[in-house]
C-alpha cells in the first residue's frame, strides 16, 4: 500500500503544480486582454490557445453582461477551490494509506 500512498501524494503535487501554473496562465491573459494584444504574436497566440476552451465553455453558461467578461473570474474560483479540496483530499488519502 506504501506504492499507492506515494504516488497519491505525488499525483497530488503534480495537481497542484499544475493548477497553480494554469491560474498564472489565466491572469496573464486577463491582463493581456486589456490592452488590444498584437494576434500574430506567438506569446499571445499561445495563451489564447490554452486558455481558450476553458474559458468557452464558462462562458456558455454566463449570461450576457455587456462588454464585462466574468469567464476568467469563474475559473479562477474554480482552480482555487480544486487547490483547497482536491490536493489536500489526495494528501490526506495517502497519508492514511502509509
Amino acid at each position: 500500500m506504501f506504492v499507492l500512498s506515494y504516488f497519491l501524494a505525488a499525483l497530488a503535487k503534480v495537481i497542484d503544480l499544475v493548477l497553480n501554473l494554469y491560474l498564472w496562465i489565466i491572469i496573464i491573459r486577463a491582463l493581456i486582454s486589456w490592452v488590444n494584444p498584437d494576434p500574430f504574436n506567438p506569446i499571445v497566440r499561445f495563451l489564447y490557445q490554452i486558455t481558450e476552451p476553458v474559458l468557452w465553455r464558462v462562458r456558455r453558461f454566463l449570461p450576457p453582461l455587456g462588454g464585462l467578461d466574468l469567464s476568467p473570474l469563474i475559473v479562477i474560483l474554480a482552480i482555487v477551490f480544486l487547490q483547497q479540496f482536491l490536493v489536500p483530499t489526495l494528501y490526506e488519502l495517502s497519508m492514511r494509506l502509509r
